[in-house]
């Protein structure tokens, strides 16, 4: 069994090489942020909350946090392991993670603001099914219109100058300090997250000391 967090700064890929490593490790991505957007979009009383504090560009607060990571790991799903993005994020989190749950790795995707700022400020969401556009990159055939189920993209609400801003100060304020944390226990291991996802992820492994990514050939 294998248990890991990612983390980095948002826009830093952090879902995408969750889900290369899950689909070949047969581990549980679990996304908290996720999680909190599918509370929002079904208008539940924590997705009330979280819009509230979304919308400001702050941080859901620790007691929810810790309670929607504790509900989601009692499900047990996770019979190989599990990685988890978006968790924790200071000091409090992660020593309520360490005290309660058994990890082998933290992966650091590194990337500078400049590149989370063009990165971000170019994402498009899909209204009816959640699917992640970029204008940089994997833009949909139709303008405007999800490739998967025709729904409008829009842009999230905290997915702006103003809000991006609070969440960088808040990040490196925050959430270095519990790098700090996890490298004295000698967990993490940091990945440059500009290059291609592919490359990311066999540097992931490499560090990891997991088998690489097996690509499929091109069809001719």
């Amino acid at each position: 069994m294998r248990k890991y967090v990612i983390m980095g700064v948002q826009g830093s890929g952090k879902g995408t090489q969750s889900q290369l490593l899950a689909r070949d490790l047969d581990l549980v991505h679990i996304s908290v942020g996720d999680i909190f957007r599918w509370n929002v979009q079904n208008h539940t009383k924590m997705g009330a909350q979280v819009r509230r504090v979304m919308a400001e560009g702050n941080l859901v607060g620790d007691e929810m946090a810790e309670s929607v990571v504790q509900d989601r790991l009692t499900q047990h799903d996770w019979n190989y392991g599990f990685i988890i993005d978006g968790f924790p994020r200071n000091r409090r989190q992660a020593l309520f993670f360490l005290e309660s749950y058994d990890i082998d790795g933290v992966i650091h995707l590194d990337l500078p603001d400049s590149e989370v700022r063009r990165r971000v400020l170019g994402r498009r969401l899909c209204a009816n099914c959640g699917m992640d556009y970029n204008s940089l990159a994997g833009s949909p055939h139709e303008a405007g219109q999800c490739d998967a189920c025709g729904g409008p993209l829009t842009t999230r609400e905290d997915d702006n100058e103003q809000a991006l801003t609070v969440r960088l100060k808040d990040y490196h304020e925050k959430t270095n300090p519990v790098l700090d944390l996890f490298r004295r226990k000698e967990y993490v291991i940091t990945v440059d997250a500009r290059p291609d996802p592919i490359t990311i992820q066999q540097d992931i492994r490499r560090q990891l000391g997991l088998p690489p990514v097996v690509e499929e050939p091109e069809e001719k």
